[in-house]
């Protein structure tokens, strides 16, 4: 095994281990919060999955953009159900049931709407695309849907167990995901440097705010499901918008500008939660 694999194993294990630890203080409540809401699912499959997709394809064709990054912007608009978000939602004042029903709905409905979205966009751009199903079912399968019901299952059978569980299993996967970070950083540097230049990087800005502000404002009147919304909408699974763009360009290189990506949007979105945390976080006694 190589760097690279055991890199990719590091942040599948760190990925797993953190969903695992949502599903461990999870409930049959969390995941049934949002099915019990039906006008906020349907603006959220709205503002995650139309939208948004319908702005970044106007963007594209509207303006002259360096190929790889219309690429990528296409695949990562497609590509909803980050497996790490809820975290960060519940650190900015977000619904945590919220956040956890989204992605366990977006990770059941984006197996069949990827590839429904990506035969219509060979209407509009008039070019023939493919789509890995099997590949994209797996990524979900193994990053959110498994870990989370197992986690849940663990919870239901074992609870005194599933306490024991949730501390060291938050740590390991919070320091192995540190590790793999730092790690992909310093071998990917020059990758990264090279995707910076020709107006990326506020592309990539443009992207998130615009998620942000969109989920933002569809989120409905409660500010505890404006924050999610906002952030599920702004931030997009990276290994399903690569597996998208590198299966229809395998001749190109997508992985600087993904990890761009992230690094933007984990800076964009900083003030947003910090913005959203003073207003829906207790201030801390003195």
């Amino acid at each position: 095994m190589d760097a690279k694999q055991l890199l990719t194993l590091a942040f599948q294990v760190a990925i797993i281990g953190t969903v695992f630890g949502f599903g461990l203080t999870s409930t049959k409540d969390d995941m049934l919060y949002l099915w019990r809401r039906p006008g906020l699912l349907v603006r959220s499959v709205l503002a995650v999955l139309l939208v948004m997709p319908i702005l970044v394809v106007l963007l594209v064709k509207a303006f002259d953009f360096r190929h790889t990054v219309e690429v990528v912007l296409v695949a990562l608009a497609i590509s909803p159900v980050p497996p790490l978000l809820p975290q960060k939602e519940s650190k900015a004042g977000g619904r945590r049931s919220y956040g956890l029903g989204l992605m366990l709905f977006l990770g059941l409905v984006a197996i069949v709407v990827i590839p429904l979205v990506v035969k219509v966009l060979e209407s509009v751009f008039a070019h023939s695309y493919t789509v890995d199903a099997g590949a994209i079912a797996r990524i979900i399968l193994i990053a959110v849907l498994i870990p989370l019901i197992g986690g849940m299952a663990v919870r239901m059978l074992l609870p005194r167990m599933a306490e024991r569980l949730v501390k060291p299993v938050r740590l390991a996967a919070n320091g192995l995901l540190l590790v793999g970070v730092i790690v992909l950083l310093a071998v990917s540097w020059q990758a990264i440097w090279a995707a910076v230049g020709n107006g990326t990087i506020l592309l990539l800005i443009a992207f998130v705010v615009a998620g942000l502000v969109i989920g933002h404002l569809m989120g409905g009147p409660e500010p505890e499901h404006s924050v999610v919304l906002a952030l599920s909408t702004a931030c997009r699974h990276p290994a399903i918008a690569l597996a998208i763009a590198a299966a229809n360009f395998p001749d190109e290189r997508f992985g600087g500008t993904i990890i761009l990506y992230l690094l933007v949007s984990a800076v964009v979105a900083i003030p947003y939660v910090a913005w959203q945390r003073r207003r829906l976080l207790p201030a801390p006694s003195m």
